[in-house]
Order: C-alpha cells, then structure tokens, then sequence
C-alpha cells in the first residue's frame, strides 16, 4: 500500500497519551478503597475493580492487533474484510466473553499486579511504536465494528495505537471511584 498520500504519525502525541493513560490509572489505583473497587461502575455491570481491568486490557489488546494490522495490511483488502465479517458474525459470544474476562481478570490482576501489567504493556507500546516505518503506521485492515464503538472499518496501525486511549477515556468516565470524574 502506497503511504504518499498519508500524513505523517504524530507519535509523540501517542507516547504522551499512553502516559497520561499510565498515570491516570496508576493515580486511580492508588486512592481506590476498597469499597471503590467493589461498587459498580455508571451505566455497565461491572464494578469499578473490573473496569479498571478492563480498561487495562485493552492496552494487551493493542499489542495483539499490532501484528494482525501489519500481516493484514500486506495482504489484498478482501482478506480482512472476510476476516472482520467473521468476527462480526460472533458479536454476541465476544461480548459475553469480554464481560467473564473482566469479571475473571480483576481476581488475578488488581492493585500492584494490575500496575505492573499497565507498565509492561506500555512500555512495549512505545517500543513498538518507535521502531514502527511510516510506511508500517499506514497499513490497515477492516475491523469487527460490532465488538466495539471506537473501531472503525478500516484502521491503520496508527490509529490501532490510539485507540487504546481512546477505549481506556470513554471507560474512564464510567468509574464511579470517589472523586473519579462525573458524567
């Protein structure tokens, strides 16, 4: 795929947004109580220990789409889109299984564990994305819209990297952690 056309990644503004994000959850983790972490997050079923998770989780995620967006974004358009249509067609088990991960997740990884395993993730982020070609940051793939709002048809690996973000942002403001922020 020809990148010409596309602009340059800003990614420090990448770096910065992952250590708001590292920060920001490292803050959270600090000053939750334990009842904090036990009540329910604003608007899903998860408690606040789950969500804080969850929004974990979807850092790993990231790391796992890297390699998908490159391999995909090498190969001619159809195969990802056949590939996204599956994964769409399994919406409704992803869901149930995303809900059980975090429900299951937050039993192993909380408090330190949950910190260390932001900070591993991370920092193998900004690895990654420092040695990520231009040309590499432009390829793309379809993705299974159905699985989540902030995945678009067609991602670059850039906006991949964003998108952990943007995911952790929009459940930050779910938490219902005393003095998180209000919707």
């Amino acid at each position: 795929m020809a990148t010409d056309s596309l602009p340059v990644v800003d990614r420090q503004r990448i770096h910065d947004e992952l250590e708001r994000a590292r920060a920001d959850l490292r803050d959270l983790v600090a000053r939750a109580t334990p009842d904090d972490l036990r009540r329910r997050t604003r608007g899903t079923r998860w408690t606040n220990g789950q969500m804080l998770w969850h929004m974990t989780f979807g850092f790993l995620v990231v790391r796992r789409l890297l390699p998908l967006v490159r391999l995909f974004g090498r190969l001619p358009d159809r195969f990802s889109r056949v590939f996204a249509a599956a994964l769409d067609a399994a919406t409704g088990p992803f869901h149930h299984v995303n809900y059980l991960g975090s429900v299951g997740g937050a039993l192993v990884f909380h408090r330190p564990r949950l910190t260390a395993r932001l900070d591993r993730t991370i920092d193998g982020l900004h690895r990654r994305l420092d040695a990520e070609t231009e040309e590499a940051l432009g390829r793309r793939m379809h993705f299974p819209v159905g699985w989540d709002p902030f995945f678009r048809d067609t991602m670059t690996l850039a906006q991949v990297y964003a998108y952990a973000v943007e995911h952790y942002d929009f459940h930050r403001e779910q938490l219902s952690i005393d003095g998180s922020r209000t919707t």
